[in-house]
């Protein structure tokens, strides 16, 4: 009887021991973007916004990161390079524009867009550079871009990059915000 109860109780110990590393086998599969954008609830960007904003390209070194500043310069060169395509699109629709009020409205946004894309292009060299607090705080004004260039626009249609640009610069934010000291 003995036996049988020690035979048991190591039966027990040997399945908890699997169980426990298949566990943590799971655990290590986890990649920095998946802990990164899990953690992001705080800052009103779910998981999958923040994977599809990030990984939207299969060829993307997204899941690729190693570490989470690395994630955070891709956040931030992502969110540059969603404001010069917004930028561009501006440019594009004020210069196309034959009313001489909604072309100004759209220049004034173009003006948004130009200074939102320099900023942020520094904001991704600082973010490479492990310098998060100052490319956060770059990051978090660039937020304020798309609803700025609708309210200067003076009616004209803002063209669709500026929506695009608006979630990135938002997931970009998160990210920022959530690896930075001191927020």
């Amino acid at each position: 009887m003995a036996a049988s109860n020690l035979l048991r109780l190591l039966s027990l110990l040997f399945a908890a021991a699997v169980c426990a590393g298949a566990i943590s086998g799971a655990a290590a599969a986890t990649t920095v973007l998946d802990d990164v954008c899990g953690s992001l609830g705080g800052y009103y960007v779910t998981p999958d916004a923040c994977h599809s904003a990030l990984c939207h390209d299969p060829s993307s070194p997204c899941a690729a990161a190693l570490d989470a500043p690395a994630l955070a310069a891709l956040a931030a060169r992502l969110a540059a390079a969603n404001a010069t395509a917004a930028r561009d699109s501006v440019a594009a629709a004020a210069a196309g524009e034959a009313d001489a009020a909604k072309q100004a409205g759209l220049r004034a946004c173009l003006q948004l867009y130009t200074g939102a894309a320099a900023a942020l292009e520094w904001a991704a060299g600082s973010a490479a550079a492990g310098r998060l607090p100052g490319a956060r705080e770059v990051m978090d004004a660039a937020r304020y871009v798309p609803s700025g260039c609708e309210g200067v626009a003076a009616g004209a249609a803002v063209p669709a990059e500026n929506g695009g640009f608006d979630a990135m610069a938002t997931v970009a934010h998160a990210v920022l915000a959530s690896l930075s000291k001191g927020y």
